[in-house]
């Protein structure tokens, strides 16, 4: 059977149902950015090296006591919650984790744990927005029972990275391996603009990466786009697979070796990595990693090394049942190989590769090519980079096969 069409009073009602999910989801996510990064985060890096190898473990202890105690043993599970949530025919979100998931991520990435603050913003967006749909259930339709938890999405991404056009895409786009949410673009759309707005009202609107130069548009460099998308597709295939089992291991044994191993893991990363160049390699979503490795200084060899150091960090938080997301590390990684490719070809190219690799790796690993693309954009704040950074997703997507970072996805409406 067929939906009865919505009528304009439904239509303004949704509408502004998601304006009011935006802004209430922009407020929560700067107070999350700025407990999180400004305040833990901040202080962790302003620790003696010996005390900092010590707060991922402290911080994966008390992320566990969130999520066994407040949480009634959920899972760590973030923006595959959402997913998860999208599909779920009843179209109910469990609003009672809700505290103990946003605790254990900022535990979890308080303390230094190698993970993305989108995954628990895209989480808190949602909960907003199901809480909202929930008490005013009149004033939407029965069949649009999942309109405000996409449009909370939106809203989380848009604010956390500053980019909201990513934040509508990524919304629509990663429920389905290819193909998008329908009937929920305005609401998305409109509730997206207005948590980027509350957000960059609080905490400017600068890009979190300025990138400097623009591609040329030449068939070498599209060319190597394309080599790009192959290598990423590549890596990301296994990095996936290194963070499903990851996510395996996190269910399996006693928790305190879980979580003891992973310690180990991560403070010995730490370590390495101030050898590198600096502990804050390690340490936290990977920002300072990239601008560490964007220097045309530095070795093949040692962005080699920074990645593998990234790769084993992640893994170890996702093991130990750490909260946070995958999207940056995604996007981190694919840098550091598209760095690493382009300082074996032509210093020069330390622009172009590094953010080609951004999509390739993030439209693989997460089967969201156009948000990928959209993303680089915005993130880096040069729209320049769009045409190869498609190419390269497009490629390194057809690599990939099937799999996908996040286990909820489905290949598309037609098979729901």
């Amino acid at each position: 059977m067929g939906s009865t069409p919505r009528t304009m009073r439904q239509i303004h009602r949704v509408l502004l149902l998601a304006a009011a999910t935006g802004a209430i989801t922009g407020l929560v996510v700067a107070g999350f950015d700025r407990l999180t990064a400004d305040v833990l985060l901040a202080g962790v890096l302003d620790l003696p090296l010996g005390v900092q190898v010590l707060c991922p473990v402290i911080g994966l202890t008390v992320a566990f006591v969130c999520l066994r105690l407040a949480g009634r043993g959920t899972t760590p599970s973030t923006a595959d919650e959402y997913i998860r949530s999208f599909h779920d025919p009843t179209g109910r979100f469990d609003l009672r984790l809700v505290p103990a998931r946003i605790g254990a991520a900022i535990a979890t990435l308080g303390s230094g744990g190698p993970l993305g603050y989108e995954g628990p913003s895209i989480y808190a967006g949602a909960a907003i927005g199901s809480a909202l749909q929930r008490r005013l259930a009149r004033w939407v339709r029965p069949q649009d029972t999942k309109v405000l938890l996409v449009a909370g999405a939106a809203a989380g991404v848009a604010a956390i990275f500053k980019a909201p056009l990513t934040g509508i895409v990524f919304a629509l786009e990663v429920p389905y391996q290819e193909d998008l949410a329908r009937r929920m673009l305005l609401p998305a759309s409109i509730s997206a603009a207005v948590g980027y707005v509350v957000f960059a009202a609080i905490a400017g609107t600068e890009p979190i990466l300025p990138v400097a130069g623009q591609p040329p548009f030449n068939l070498v460099d599209l060319g190597g786009a394309a080599v790009i998308g192959l290598l990423a597709g590549a890596f990301a295939w296994l990095y996936v697979r290194l963070l499903r089992a990851s996510k395996s291991l996190s269910e399996r044994g006693h928790p305190a070796v879980r979580i003891i191993a992973a310690g180990a893991v991560l403070a010995t990363t730490i370590l390495l990595a101030d050898a590198l160049g600096g502990s804050e390699l390690a340490i936290g979503p990977g920002y300072g990693a990239l601008s560490w490795a964007l220097d045309p200084k530095r070795a093949v060899l040692a962005i080699a090394a920074l990645a593998t150091l990234r790769v084993a960090g992640t893994c170890a938080t996702v093991g130990g049942g750490g909260t946070g997301g995958l999207f940056i590390p995604l996007v981190i990684q694919g840098a550091l190989v598209g760095r690493a490719v382009g300082g074996l070809f032509d210093a020069q190219m330390t622009t172009l590769f590094p953010v080609v690799g951004m999509a390739a790796f993030l439209g693989a690993g997460y089967r969201v090519p156009l948000a990928a693309v959209v993303f680089v954009a915005e993130f880096t704040g040069r729209p320049g980079f769009v045409v190869p950074g498609l190419i390269a997703a497009v490629v390194a997507q057809l690599l990939m096969g099937r799999s996908s970072v996040s286990p909820y996805q489905l290949p598309g409406r037609s098979t729901v």
